[in-house]
């Protein structure tokens, strides 16, 4: 049986084939709307309760740029601008008093994420936090298969100073030297539960 808005119930029996064709589409578009995921609304949402709790502070990064004409007859808005220099990772705070710098990325493949989503230099900032003690790493979201994976930053690097051996990180390299983050719905993404794992060797259950 199916209700429709009209309040009108409607044997599955009594529809034709056209419309029973039409009602499985349906189905599945919903159904794949609600596998997605926005990904940095995710993390910011997430950030935003581990602040609320006074667990970590973690921010967006700005990007830095140069405006250069503004229309101040209408709100001040901005008309022209460019980017005034590269920007390096996407997130950075602290927590448990250690810095601590991240990058996101997310796919579309269901088997690897390519280096062309990868720039040098955020490779180079990440090596530099690295080598000054501060905790550095990925997280990466395939799409098509709705999950997130930790990845610290020396495997990354690893693999990126070798790329023209291999052009990807494969899945089955990520899933042997990452870690699955748990996804919930507050936070959304338990990512510090695997940073606490990972780095600070404890388990802990916010």
């Amino acid at each position: 049986m199916i209700n429709y808005p009209n309040k009108k119930v409607v044997s599955s029996q009594s529809m034709t084939k056209e419309e029973k064709n039409e009602k499985t589409k349906e189905r599945k578009i919903l159904s794949a709307a609600n596998r997605g995921m926005d990904f940095e609304h995710a993390v910011n949402t997430s950030n935003t309760y581990y602040d609320d709790c006074k667990r970590a502070v973690i921010t967006k990064r700005p990007t830095p740029i140069r405006v250069v004409k503004v229309d101040y007859a209408h709100n001040a808005r901005i008309v022209d601008a460019y980017f005034e220099k590269q920007s390096t990772t996407d997130y950075n705070g602290v927590y448990k008093g250690k810095y601590i710098d991240f990058e996101c990325k997310e796919t579309k493949s269901k088997t690897a994420l390519t280096f062309n989503n990868i720039s040098l230099h955020q490779i180079n900032h990440l090596k530099k936090v690295l080598y000054h003690g501060g905790i550095a790493f990925f997280l990466i979201y395939f799409v098509e298969l709705s999950e997130v994976y930790l990845l610290d930053a020396k495997y990354v690097i690893e693999a990126y100073e070798h790329k023209e051996i291999r052009k990807s990180l494969s899945l089955t390299y990520i899933k042997e030297n990452g870690h699955l983050v748990e996804q919930g719905f507050i936070p959304r993404l338990k990512y510090l539960d695997v940073v606490d794992e990972v780095y600070f060797n404890e388990k802990e259950n916010f």
